[in-house]
């Protein structure tokens, strides 16, 4: 059987893939998860992958919901994430992207998105990353103000390699808010803080960043926690409590340099 070519896997998606939390939040800070869930719609087969790898972090960002959870009832912020794994369609990457449906993920090969035909490939465009952008743009033209901050997580070993960063602060052409974390993380160094690490704007990461706040000239930031700190709720809550601190006193500095 064509992994790729399963029919109906439609029919199994779920009625919405957006989970919208806290919509009608007071805070301007517009929380996004765009790799918060693992679900690979059934009619996918799981996409070829063992169980082992369907719940990896290839699938998925461990810990990166629980986090963004955790700082929409701090802040009282509208939370947007995704319901469906992005190995499904990375909501972080727009249609042109190969990473949109990658057919390899560090070691783990992709049966069910190799070969992809363009109708295969806009059916979960349409159906799943189209919803998602809709959203979050409805969401930034409803709002009186928005200082939009994206929340993952990355594996603590990559291809073999030790990552010694444990979080990291984000961002591309628009680095203002990055770098009044990054001011505050020096004044507050819980965890070992970067700048555009494990990733940068050069991996393509800064999507959501680029198309919803860089585009509109609004405050935003992209965070990366090593997952291992995320590992039970204490750890969820620690590395939240400390976030929460961190974008408080940054959007303090940001108002008062306005």
């Amino acid at each position: 059987m064509n992994l790729s070519t399963i029919p109906n896997w439609l029919a199994t998606l779920p009625k919405s893939v957006v989970d919208t939390q806290r919509p009608s939040g007071a805070s301007a800070v517009l929380l996004v998860c765009e790799h918060a869930s693992r679900l690979i719609p059934e009619g996918l087969k799981g996409l070829g992958l063992d169980d082992t790898a369907a719940q990896s972090h290839i699938a998925w960002d461990p810990g990166a919901l629980a986090v963004a959870e955790r700082l929409s009832e701090a802040l009282d912020a509208t939370l947007i994430a995704q319901k469906i794994s992005r190995l499904v369609y990375d909501c972080n990457r727009p249609p042109e992207s190969d990473q949109a449906m990658r057919a390899e993920s560090e070691v783990f090969h992709i049966a069910g998105n190799t070969g992809l035909t363009q109708a295969q490939r806009d059916e979960r465009t349409d159906y799943i990353y189209r919803p998602f952008r809709q959203a979050l743009a409805e969401a930034v033209k409803t709002r009186a103000q928005t200082v939009l901050v994206t929340i993952h997580s990355f594996t603590p070993v990559y291809n073999g390699a030790p990552r010694a960063v444990e979080v990291g602060i984000l961002h591309d052409s628009d680095r203002k808010l990055a770098d009044a974390m990054l001011k505050a993380a020096a004044k507050n160094p819980k965890y070992n803080v970067q700048r555009n690490l494990p990733y940068g704007p050069e991996d393509g990461v800064t999507h959501t960043l680029q198309e919803h706040a860089v585009a509109h000239g609004l405050p935003n930031v992209m965070i990366e926690v090593r997952n291992d700190l995320l590992a039970d709720s204490a750890g969820v809550e620690a590395v939240a409590t400390w976030l929460e601190s961190l974008l408080t006193s940054a959007l303090e500095n940001l108002d008062g340099e306005s």
